[in-house]
């Protein structure tokens, strides 16, 4: 009896969990149904008008031009409650005989812009670490400069990012060129420039105060 009692409470939670994911995949289309409806901003389709008029398209079943680029402008406008912005972004252009040999490299050159800002954001926080009197300018500009050189901080080490524009058009020599967009979190750069200053110092055996490992670990 037990056990019984048991299954059917088994099978009553996998079909309410069944149901609950049902409706969840159900929300999410009705959300998708409803953004493709929402016009896209001026901007956004006054710049597609003109990218369109150039050659520019997207692959079928991707969003509409104007919808990635309104995308697009609503990541580059976001911010957080101090005025800072929520996300980086970064942008790849290449051509290749083939598309997604050209998708492939124009997202590597815009992961790689959006790794510029990871350095931009280690820098800062070198500049607040001699502005508090935690690190020496000396010491400074030599960390700089090893992470300037070092691996510490890739493009690979980015995760996930958020694509919000890719576009591509045919050159008369039949090549592709495509057009890549992506977003990152900015509390993910921050984080992984953090980390890149804490690797360093401690693969150069530079001494870290506590105040210096409170504001690499907030």
């Amino acid at each position: 009896m037990k056990t019984m009692r048991i299954l059917v409470m088994s099978v009553a939670l996998s079909l309410s969990m069944s149901a609950m994911c049902q409706t969840t995949a159900q929300m999410k289309a009705k959300q998708a149904k409803t953004v493709l409806k929402e016009k896209a901003s001026k901007d956004a389709r006054k710049e597609a008008k003109k990218m369109e008029k150039e050659g520019w398209q997207v692959s079928p079943g991707a969003l509409p031009l104007e919808k990635q680029l309104d995308r697009a402008y609503m990541y580059a406008l976001d911010i957080d409650d101090d005025m800072n912005p929520v996300y980086f972004l970064g942008e790849g252009k290449t051509i290749g005989e083939n598309y997604d040999a050209a998708r492939m490299q124009a997202t590597e050159l815009a992961r790689l812009e959006i790794v510029r800002s990871i350095s931009s954001e280690a820098t800062s926080l070198i500049d607040n670490m001699v502005g508090n009197k935690q690190m020496g300018s000396e010491e400074a500009a030599t960390m700089t400069t090893m992470l300037s050189e070092s691996k510490t901080i890739s493009s690979q080490k980015l995760g996930r990012v958020m694509v919000a524009v890719e576009a591509f058009r045919v050159l008369p020599n039949k090549n592709r060129e495509v057009l890549v967009r992506l977003a990152a979190k900015s509390a993910d750069i921050k984080e992984i420039a953090k980390n890149a200053i804490r690797e360093e110092m401690e693969k150069r055996g530079m001494k870290m105060s506590e105040q210096t490992r409170e504001m690499l670990s907030k």
